[in-house]
């Protein structure tokens, strides 16, 4: 595991940028696993920008989003497939057929597991982390051998979520999201986490025992992992690098 701690969120986004763009040139038909956190807008914003100038291009690309509420259609400006079409499907030359989300493929989630496979698997997965330590959205208590599948969303992360939204009873109770297992079996993964709400989780996911109840914390097991950080998010650290 490599871990960058970065002065700032701007830093911790060009560095995650940076690292993506040479994977990237060194990979140009690359299956990527995408994240719709806030952690990773400003990086998506970055990535936009280089691709504008060439000096990277996503047009042999395929991406696999990590979830999506249930409930929402596509057009919803509080969706998934919204965020990303505005974030980067819409500023980058990715062909639109090539973008896949786990709620396409209802109610047969195994379908959407096996896309992946079809695809070749994931070559690089992108993972932002939540207050209470879930990475895409495996709450607490998910199964480390978990694929694809519609989940009931935790008190906490309705609770963090609904600052998109008009009133915490708007945000959607449950998602579909891509399961531990299948994000596990990515050739590389790169964590991104800012912010000191995020201290806890962090703690938990790089040093802390791994457990379920820190889904994040499995992580600990893939043997080709960068975690990419600020000052505040990685301020519960006692290891600044390993």
């Amino acid at each position: 595991m490599k871990i960058y701690i970065e002065e700032d969120y701007n830093a911790l986004s060009k560095r995650a940028a940076d690292v993506i763009t040479s994977f990237l040139k060194e990979n140009p038909e690359a299956v990527l696993g995408l994240p719709t956190d806030g952690t990773s807008k400003k990086t998506y914003e970055i990535l936009s920008e280089k691709c504008k100038k060439r000096e990277i291009s996503f047009k042999k690309i395929k991406t696999f989003n990590l979830d999506e509420y249930s409930g929402l259609p596509a057009e919803h400006p509080q969706s998934f497939h919204f965020a990303m079409k505005k974030n980067l499907f819409s500023k980058v030359d990715i062909d639109i057929k090539n973008t896949f989300f786990p709620d396409d493929f209802k109610p047969d989630y195994k379908k959407y597991d096996q896309e992946i496979k079809n695809a070749g698997g994931i070559d690089l997965q992108i993972l932002g982390i939540g207050r209470n330590g879930h990475i895409a959205f495996n709450e607490p208590g998910s199964e480390f051998d978990s694929k694809t599948r519609e989940i009931s969303l935790t008190e906490t992360t309705i609770k963090d979520n609904s600052r998109f939204f008009e009133s915490m009873e708007d945000v959607p109770k449950k998602a579909v999201t891509m399961g531990i297992d299948t994000i596990m079996q990515a050739k590389k993964i790169i964590l991104l986490a800012s912010g000191e709400n995020k201290s806890d989780a962090i703690f938990g996911a790089i040093e802390g025992p791994v457990s379920t109840e820190v889904p994040a914390s499995i992580i600990q097991r893939h043997k080709n992992v960068i975690v990419i950080l600020d000052k505040d998010s990685a301020k519960k650290l006692t290891k600044k690098g390993l």
